[in-house]
């Protein structure tokens, strides 16, 4: 097979097919969670809220398992692209800021606490915005210096 930067196509087909069955195993535990907790409802509905709450703790922590790999692609995708680490790290902690808070409002959201799931969202929003001002001073001093 063809090999580009020492990731051939092989690699990919398999990659890729890998990445297809765990979207699959979670679609499947996320709906049976979600079948549980409906038959559940109508017995005692909190047990339905532990149900759910306990499958998306368990697809999240199976999400955040995978984050070795998501940095791996990116420090690949850095040296192909001569594109400064900092960046990078800067980046990935934003989806990383994004991902966690987005978790934790939809938990509060479907257990009806809907005030505390905005909170957490705009705490979350802010956070990136810190997290992104080097990237965005950086922008500012390139056309500073692009204007001169």
């Amino acid at each position: 097979m063809a090999c580009h930067g020492g990731f051939s196509v092989g690699d990919f087909r398999q990659t890729f097919i890998e990445r297809e069955k765990a979207v699959i195993k979670i679609a499947v535990v996320g709906v049976a969670a979600v079948l549980m907790a409906m038959q559940l409802k109508e017995i005692k509905p909190q047990f339905g809220s532990y149900v759910v709450f306990g499958a998306g703790i368990l697809i999240f922590f199976y999400a955040f398992g995978k984050l070795s790999e998501i940095v791996e692609a990116v420090e690949e995708l850095s040296g192909q692209a001569a594109i400064e680490e900092k960046y990078l790290r800067i980046l990935l902690k934003m989806l990383g800021i994004s991902y966690v808070s987005e978790f934790a409002a939809s938990l509060c959201r479907d257990g009806g606490y809907a005030s505390v799931a905005g909170q957490i969202e705009l705490f979350g929003r802010l956070s990136i915005l810190l997290v992104s001002m080097p990237v965005v001073l950086s922008l500012l001093n390139l056309l500073g210096r692009l204007l001169r």
